[in-house]
């Protein structure tokens, strides 16, 4: 390409080009997506955490009471088989360990009735860690597929920028270093375009219309003449 300014034009739409591909990839619908996934599952983690933190105090209570139950019904059959076994005659001992059956009877029963209470408590709390469970590994099995859809995409684009820097970097071997310099200077400062057409009396940058003077004065300067908006700055080219 012989003109150095209409070279110039085309690595800006390449830059253009690729800074798109980069907001691109930064801004993947299927990023905001897994961020989403990821969000519920850090809430489902932090909920599971609390009520497996009040289930296992409640399991703690039930695995006591049920060590008591055992140990009461075990001592009451060893104070039945004494009592009908005919290994104590003695009326008062007989009557003493009547009565001792009798009290453990009714500690296992209430201990029965504490129980009951805990498993109540229980049994809704298991539910939820269930469903929260089941909803986890549903929402790890997205995160794995939306992960994978984000390295599909993001291979993608990279082969895009690929494409365009070699491109880009053919065009700007047409165009002198000062130049390439001066444009890169105003890319940087000026939101990724350095260079801009001259349609009619605006600056495709800007898209302000200049002063019809100025439009004048840059028609009649020479075509390697360095002209810039007086509006925003950029290069034009006409």
């Amino acid at each position: 390409m012989s003109d150095p300014f209409e070279a110039l034009l085309v690595v800006q739409d390449h830059d253009t080009a690729i800074d798109q591909l980069h907001h691109r990839r930064s801004t993947l619908a299927t990023r905001a997506e897994l961020a989403g996934v990821e969000a519920r599952l850090s809430a489902i983690g932090s909920r599971t955490a609390v009520l497996g933190a009040v289930r296992d105090e409640h399991g703690t209570h039930q695995a006591d009471l049920e060590r008591q139950i055992e140990a009461s019904r075990a001592r009451r059959a060893e104070l039945e088989k004494r009592m009908f076994g005919g290994q104590v005659t003695a009326a008062r001992e007989l009557q003493a360990i009547d009565e001792e059956v009798r009290h453990l009877a009714r500690h296992v029963g209430e201990l029965e009735d504490r129980e009951l209470e805990v498993m109540e408590v229980l049994e809704p709390l298991d539910e939820e860690l269930g469903a929260l469970a089941a909803e986890r590994a549903e929402l790890e099995e997205s995160a794995d597929r939306l992960r994978a859809t984000i390295d599909r995409e993001e291979a993608a684009i990279a082969a895009d920028i690929t494409v365009q820097q070699a491109e880009r970097e053919q065009a700007a071997a047409a165009v002198a270093p000062e130049l390439l310099a001066t444009y890169e200077r105003l890319r940087a400062k000026l939101g990724g375009t350095g260079a801009a057409r001259l349609v009619g009396g605006s600056c495709s940058g800007c898209h302000l219309v200049l002063p019809s003077m100025e439009v004048d004065r840059i028609r009649k300067a020479s075509p390697d003449t360095l002209i810039t908006c007086d509006q925003c700055g950029r290069i034009l080219v006409r």
